[in-house]
């Protein structure tokens, strides 16, 4: 573990970050770790609404905060395993919300760039593992916020059964339905952070144990229809999942609407209302919002609700004597900042149209990486099944064969033969072909001495190179590049889109225009220096 670019990557990312350890700090709990310890060494972050000694919890709220005395039980037995705690990340306030935009720290952006949202409410700690940061973070899952945020930064989120990993320490969200989640960028290693994590804690009301036999072939289901909201490409990543049993879905879903539009949005004001009685300038419009409509429901609402939810877990019940596990789309589809800013609930309501309803019906949850769309979004697929079914859908999701790459435009100096390049083969990267932009940008040398490819009116056709980069190593890399650069979506002469270099308009004023060479390789032969 190198503790001085750990912390130099936390220093960074203010948006990802609300508070860490010094580097001395860092050291010096790896130098007391045991080697022979099951998670030796291995950095990690921590949801700023589970506690760790030494650090305040915020929940996303400033005004909120206080200093824990010691670690919640699930920190503690990840830190008895060797395990190294970094520091805490950003989240949506409460943890209410699925966007990574409700947050007075920022609202990080997904790895793959674009203006893509992070996904909530665990946004840090999804960006911190996608980035390589940390190894593997905690978040807390309620309606989706472990597996939105696995699914937008391309990485494993596990939702285990409810009370298999303990929330006390935990600022709740839905304190009947909370959950704490594990990101990591593998299976592997999230499942053996959870064999880790996982156990009853005897202080805990809500922790349990439980446990089902493994199944080595499991019967799987996908639903008989779906909607992606007119998102072709997820439509389409999701239709390589091949499935012949299909189920109808219905109950689930009506499960999941009463998360938000039913009595359980009460539940939150059980723990909160004190605090948002005393200080309401101190939450977000948004999240206040979401909040008080807890405020609209009655005794008698929340006992029909358990009634009608009590029909639909009986109608999920007979769904198992079918399948084992169900397949689903995390998400149907993306959103970028903007777009969200148009439609901040409705927005999140579609977010979790397929994840809300797991907890409601006491559910276990895997979400994997499922490769990415034509204009290279991420996809992703969860698995499904029944409480205490976690082993299971561990399994099944190590041999998923998903084509989890991403199609990333390089410009100038990480072309084959290029200063830079080799940060493209040392994450495994390998060259598809030389293709052109779509005739709408202009290049720009910059005067770091890398060119710059900006998107313009007036632009032409420029010359670039397609590279399959794993998903995994995107985070890393983009952690790499530095301002005015960035990763966006870059169009191609062929009409479709890719994951690409971009520089910010900004950069390129005084800078030589260099668009008519038509690239950055006839650039350089023309006896161009960088």
């Amino acid at each position: 573990m190198d503790a001085n670019a750990i912390v130099e990557a936390v220093r960074g990312r203010p948006d990802v970050w609300i508070s860490a350890f010094g580097a001395d700090e860092l050291r010096e709990r790896a130098e007391q770790v045991d080697p022979r310890l099951p998670l030796a060494g291995m950095p990690f972050a921590v949801k700023d609404n589970i506690d760790v000694a030494g650090l305040p919890t915020t929940a996303g709220c400033p005004d909120f905060a206080y200093l824990p005395e010691r670690n919640a039980p699930v920190v503690q037995r990840l830190v008895e395993a060797g395990a190294i705690v970094v520091g805490k990340t950003n989240l949506d306030q409460f943890a209410t919300g699925l966007t990574g935009a409700r947050s007075p720290y920022g609202a990080p952006e997904s790895v793959f760039g674009g203006g893509l949202i992070s996904g909530g409410s665990s946004s840090g700690s999804a960006v911190a593992v996608a980035d390589g940061t940390v190894a593997f973070a905690l978040g807390t899952d309620t309606a989706g916020s472990g597996r939105v945020p696995a699914a937008l930064n391309g990485i494993v989120g596990i939702k285990p059964t409810r009370g298999l990993l303990s929330t006390l320490g935990v600022v709740p969200a839905c304190r009947s339905l909370d959950c704490v989640s594990i990101f990591a960028r593998d299976v592997p290693t999230a499942d053996r952070v959870m064999r880790v994590a996982r156990g009853r804690v005897r202080e805990d009301p809500w922790s349990r144990e439980g446990c089902r036999p493994l199944l080595a072939e499991p019967r799987i289901g996908v639903p008989e229809a779906l909607d992606f909201f007119g998102d072709a490409g997820q439509e389409k990543a999701f239709a390589r999942f091949g499935c012949d049993v299909t189920v109808d879905v219905g109950p689930l879903l009506e499960a999941g609407d009463l998360l938000y539009r039913g009595p359980w949005v009460a539940e939150r004001l059980a723990d909160l209302d004190d605090f948002l009685q005393a200080h309401p300038e101190s939450v977000l419009p948004v999240t206040r919002a979401v909040l008080e409509t807890g405020h609209g429901f009655t005794a008698v609402d929340a006992f029909r609700a358990q009634h009608r939810l009590q029909e639909l877990r009986n109608a999920a019940d007979r769904m198992w004597e079918r399948i084992d596990v169900l397949a689903l789309p995390t998400i149907g589809t993306t959103f970028t900042h903007s777009e969200i800013g148009e439609d901040l609930i409705g927005h999140n309501l579609t977010l979790g149209r397929y994840t809300q309803f797991a907890n409601l019906l006491d559910l276990a949850a895997v979400t994997v990486p499922n490769g990415f769309t034509a204009d290279g979004r991420p996809a992703s697929i969860t698995l499904f099944g029944p409480a205490f079914s976690d082993d299971t859908l561990a399994l099944l999701a190590r041999s998923l064969p998903v084509d989890n790459s991403l199609t990333l435009a390089v410009v100038g100096l990480h072309l084959s033969g290029e200063p830079r390049n080799g940060e493209l083969l040392d994450r495994g990267a390998t060259l598809v072909g030389v293709a052109r932009t779509a005739p709408c940008y202009r290049l720009y040398h910059l005067p770091s001495g890398a060119p710059g490819l900006v998107r313009s009116e007036a632009g032409e056709s420029i010359e670039i190179e397609l590279w399959q980069m794993p998903a995994t190593e995107v985070g890393s890399f983009l952690a790499g590049i530095a301002a005015p650069l960035s990763l966006g979506r870059v169009a191609l002469d062929d009409g479709t889109e890719v994951t690409g270099f971009l520089c910010e308009a900004y950069a390129a004023a005084g800078a030589p225009d260099i668009t008519a060479s038509g690239g950055w390789r006839n650039y350089r032969a023309r006896g161009a220096t960088t």
